[in-house]
């Protein structure tokens, strides 16, 4: 696709592309011409991804990564770079939530979540950032926060804190990355339905948080496409730092 939204000439690095969010900017990154690379864990989802994404004609290697561990993020962008060439822009994603009181949050609950959430998406970007000055390219990070970076809700608090912490990073990474041409900004969706939540918006809390929204109505996976799009092309070539809300209103309230 030409035009103001071309991101054709990008090779683009998923986290946590073998479902929900991740996939679905795989797919619309890819739908619009851009080389995608697939990281996660699981790479048997990401392999039927890959397949998916091949079989439309588009360009997709699938890499293990494990974004707690930072050889693996290494090994997982050399692999990618061997494949499809230097990495122009990283979509930060990878993440996961524990949902219990404060009170209950193990040691192990918050170094779960923290070192995903945080730590992860630090280190991914930092190494990328690194590959990038050092062949003085151009370059684009975009991480995915959350609303819940931005206002709270209960029993979700380690989650909260390190969306919080990646707000910042966006900002400290891009203060301290202009310099260099590289761009860092941050989505922050709100309440989107995935397979891995698609059962609540169902039950009676899902149906009182639905009702919380101003739109009335949890986002879909699609309701992303526009924000990443702009964030992963030239579209946004004068943002950095910034932090884009895609929530139907949520942070209204």
């Amino acid at each position: 696709m030409s035009g103001i939204f071309d991101v054709s000439k990008e090779i683009v690095l998923i986290t946590g592309a073998s479902q929900g969010l991740g996939r679905q900017f795989a797919r619309v990154l890819s739908a619009h011409g851009a080389a995608v690379v697939l990281a996660a864990r699981q790479t048997a989802k990401l392999k039927s991804l890959e397949d998916e994404i091949r079989g439309k004609g588009g360009r997709a290697v699938a890499v293990q990564m494990d974004v707690t561990d930072l050889s693996s993020i290494t090994a997982a962008i050399d692999d990618a770079e061997r494949q499809l060439g230097p990495v122009s822009a990283l979509i930060n994603n990878a993440g996961i939530a524990v949902e219990k009181p404060a009170v209950d949050q193990t040691e192990a609950d918050w170094d779960a979540v923290i070192g995903a959430n945080l730590k992860g998406a630090y280190f991914t970007a930092t190494e990328i950032a690194r590959r990038m000055i050092a062949r003085q390219q151009e370059g684009n990070i975009v991480n995915i926060a959350s609303v819940l970076g931005l206002g709270v809700m209960k029993f979700l608090s380690p989650y909260t804190i390190s969306k919080a912490g990646i707000i910042q990073a966006t900002k400290s990474m891009a203060l301290e990355l202009a310099g260099n041409r590289i761009r860092v900004n941050a989505l922050a969706p709100g309440y989107i339905d995935t397979e891995m939540n698609h059962d609540f918006w169902a039950t009676p809390p899902g149906e009182k948080l639905t009702r919380r929204i101003p739109q009335r109505r949890i986002g879909t996976e699609s309701d992303l496409d526009g924000a990443i799009l702009l964030l992963a092309s030239g579209a946004s070539r004068y943002m950095t730092g910034s932090v884009i809300t895609v929530d139907g209103g949520f942070l209204l309230n």
